[in-house]
């Protein structure tokens, strides 16, 4: 992927869990991640998670990058084989997506809604993907005004083992629509 918006030139990169451990764990025990619920993880922990998700058949984790900088963390998942086994029914061409923008001291304006707008666009690149699904926790509502901004609805509320959950879903017509974009 290779995106350029009003804040520049957003690519991603697949994620290595050893070669990326370090800035990872800056970013997953910021305060500002408290949603990632990793805030007391060690490096050598997001080393192991990260190595666990290098190596499941149905999930990727990948760095964005801003202007070839690291800037940002994207999950992307099979819902039929992680995060959302058994609480709901998928569908063919349904994608799990994560999402985090790194901790910064010098915030852009706009800039998480471009992420997750290239985010989007890179998932609905491929085209056996027909709906993406998230799961924030209910609690987190600057998430869901952005997944909103790009086309989510909320279907219902779900209970995780770590969280209560916004479970919600966005089709890549819901997606061009929230874009502008003729369908």
């Amino acid at each position: 992927m290779s995106a350029t918006t009003g804040i520049g030139t957003l690519t991603v990169r697949p994620l290595d869990p050893l070669r990326d451990a370090e800035l990872l764990h800056s970013w997953v025990t910021h305060p500002k991640a408290a949603y990632w619920m990793m805030q007391d993880a060690k490096l050598q922990d997001v080393e192991r998670e990260y190595m666990r998700i290098a190596a499941h058949e149905h999930h990727d984790a990948y760095i964005g990058l801003h202007e070839g900088r690291p800037a940002f963390l994207m999950e992307k998942y099979d819902p039929r084989y992680v995060e959302l086994v058994g609480l709901y029914d998928p569908e063919p061409g349904d994608v799990g997506m994560h999402f985090l923008v790194a901790p910064t001291d010098r915030p852009i304006h706009g800039f998480t809604k471009a992420v997750i707008t290239a985010v989007m666009d890179e998932l609905f690149a491929d085209p056996r993907t027909r709906r993406v699904v998230v799961e924030p926790d209910v609690s987190n509502k600057a998430v869901h005004a952005l997944n909103e901004a790009v086309g989510f609805m909320a279907e219902r509320e779900i209970d995780k083992p770590e969280k209560r959950a916004l479970l919600s879903f966005c089709t890549r017509e819901q997606y061009l629509a929230a874009r502008g974009v003729a369908i």
